[in-house]
């Protein structure tokens, strides 16, 4: 007979690679705790995630629920990385349908807690009707956060922001000097995909309710990077914002690489290679494509450079002849492989990254100083928080357009990599390696974490009352 003293925890990620991802390891850190975890997603996602380590294997149950097909959007297509980002809307449409069979897991199953994302808006309802208690879990800096606001800011209320101007200057809530704020270039995309949406739920109404609705909100960061945020969040909202440290991959994410790969990088010298990879979802311009191109071919740096192969192709961007040029210093890699296994390459000196939250904690959980190219979400503010820190930075651009040069690229990456007015940077990078990627440092926040579901479980005193 199942032990009823184990703690049952339902995980419902949003349908993207960069939330998945680290809803599972937060799943196997639970299972490796005593804690029984059922991650709920789509069939072809649940084939993505990581793998389960065969010990654990036990402790965790993959719910399938199939994602009903919605017109416009690509057969098959079950997360944000299968579709063009101003289709992401119709993808929500479909995400949203799931309710219904969520409902009938969490009315049969009856977990104790179910932890969840930004997009499921409607789930802290739902789980009340059975007495379950809900964590909104932030894949999300505190910084970011505050810069939301109040949940009564995101909901409309009389504050609330609608106009790219709006995101473009440091609210009111905020330190009148605060760096906090969003370029043109950045908050126009990242509107696009929240205002007049065809889902009928902005994402600035669902990260709204997702807060407000909570029994208590867990964040993927630390006091020790942030604490100014974290204790503004402790003002805005009226509920428990306990951080729960970085999540830094697992042993099983950080085997040695294999193939072509492997065999360039151990070629390299130690620390002299840049990495280049833009995410899962931020879809560059040709024009974008080719001054990068143009920018690492000027710097004289060896660089690996990860490109996506769909939605679009962006080695078909690149500019005459790069290839044949840069043959000697520089790799392209088509297509997915283990962003992991690679910055944990010894050669791998730095990371030029579009600023998403995971690959910010991966590269600087292996000590890779930073160069920023932010693209779309919340990867601007990210960009601000890293640049306030001393742990990153960014390349130059037009603050209207997002426009910049090739010589731009070059200077950031010969700056951050080699030269002399680099190198507060790289050793602050090797700093943070400590704070991001030390798994027992990180594991005494996982601890309070499970420590608080556990006094707080459904049944017991508390916000699982």
């Amino acid at each position: 007979m199942e032990n009823e003293n184990v703690l049952h925890v339902a995980i419902f990620p949003w349908l993207a690679i960069g939330h998945l991802i680290p809803f599972t390891r937060l799943a196997i850190n639970l299972a490796s705790k005593g804690l029984k975890v059922s991650i709920i997603s789509t069939p072809r996602n649940l084939v993505r995630i990581p793998k389960i380590p065969s010990h654990l294997s036990s402790s965790v149950n993959l719910v399938s629920c199939p994602l009903p097909h919605v017109d416009g959007l690509p057969e098959n297509a079950e997360a944000s990385s299968d579709v063009l980002y101003h289709k992401q809307q119709l993808l929500k449409i479909a995400f949203d349908s799931l309710e219904s069979p969520l409902g009938c897991f969490l009315r049969d199953s009856n977990p104790d807690w179910i932890i969840y994302d930004y997009a499921s808006h409607w789930l802290p309802r739902l789980a009340a009707g059975f007495g379950i208690p809900a964590v909104y879990f932030s894949l999300f800096t505190a910084a970011f956060l505050a810069f939301l606001g109040p949940t009564s800011v995101m909901l409309g209320g009389g504050d609330s922001r609608s106009s790219i101007e709006d995101f473009m200057r440091v609210p009111e809530w905020l330190p009148p000097e605060s760096y906090l704020m969003f370029r043109y270039h950045e908050i126009r995309r990242a509107l696009d995909g929240a205002i007049g949406n065809e889902s009928g739920t902005s994402d600035g109404v669902r990260f709204g309710i997702a807060i407000e609705e909570s029994d208590v909100v867990f964040v993927r960061s630390s006091t020790e990077l942030e604490p100014e945020w974290f204790d503004l969040l402790a003002k805005l909202y009226t509920k428990p914002i306990i951080p729960i440290g970085f999540l830094p991959p697992l042993m099983e994410d950080v085997e040695e690489l294999s193939g072509d790969i492997k065999e360039w990088l151990d070629k390299q010298s130690l620390n002299s290679v840049v990495y280049v990879a833009f995410g899962t979802e931020a879809n560059l311009s040709e024009n974008d494509v080719r001054e990068i191109a143009l920018g690492l071919e000027k710097s004289e740096i060896p660089f690996l450079w990860i490109m996506r192969t769909s939605p679009g192709n962006e080695s078909e961007m690149l500019p005459a002849g790069f290839k044949e040029r840069v043959k000697n210093r520089g790799k392209i890699h088509e297509g997915w492989i283990s962003q992991v296994k690679i910055l944990n390459h010894d050669s791998i000196g730095g990371f030029l990254t579009h600023c998403g939250w995971n690959s910010i904690i991966e590269g600087l959980g292996f000590g890779r100083v930073l160069i920023l190219f932010p693209v779309v979400n919340d990867q601007g503010l990210n960009a601000r928080l890293l640049e306030e820190k001393k742990l990153g930075l960014e390349i130059e651009r037009n603050e209207r357009d997002g426009s910049f040069t090739s010589d731009s690229v070059s200077e950031s990456v010969r700056s951050a990599m080699v030269e002399n007015s680099g190198e507060a940077l790289r050793k602050k990078a090797k700093e943070m390696k400590g704070l991001f990627g030390d798994r027992d440092r990180n594991n005494l926040e996982l601890d309070k974490f499970v420590y608080f579901l556990q006094a707080n479980r459904k049944g017991k005193s508390g916000v699982g009352k």
